[in-house]
């Protein structure tokens, strides 16, 4: 069975889809950008957006009741790769507790919605 998740703490779909679903003990988050879900505007430089980026999806877990612990894979869409190492930095915050960092890939795009610099998908899987 499939559920959709959805926060008010994350921005809403800018289309036809859904933040997250759940499907038995997985978890498939959307791609986020760097989005401020209260003014719905999208942050100004790399560093804001990525944090943002991660905040949204700090949200999202928690709405479905996962973690970070949880997150088994991370792909990174940059669209400036020579931002590679800005983005290592704010991720390795995130993830500095987590026992088993989980796989990434991170690649370079020729663009991204609405001009962001960055987006990130994550999968998620909680036992239980």
């Amino acid at each position: 069975m499939k559920t959709e998740v959805f926060t008010d703490r994350a921005p809403k779909p800018v289309g036809p889809y859904s933040q997250a679903v759940r499907v038995g003990n997985f978890l498939f988050l959307s791609g986020q950008i760097g989005i401020e879900p209260s003014t719905g505007r999208l942050k100004e430089n790399f560093q804001e957006q990525a944090k943002q980026v991660f905040e949204n999806i700090g949200a999202i877990l928690e709405q479905a009741g996962y973690s970070w612990e949880d997150v088994v894979r991370v792909v990174v869409y940059l669209k400036d790769l020579s931002k590679f190492k800005e983005l290592n930095d704010i991720y390795e915050k995130i993830f500095k507790e987590v026992k088993v960092k989980p796989a990434r890939s991170t690649v370079e795009v020729s663009n991204l919605p609405l001009g962001a610099m960055i987006e990130v998908e994550i999968t998620a899987y909680k036992e239980g």
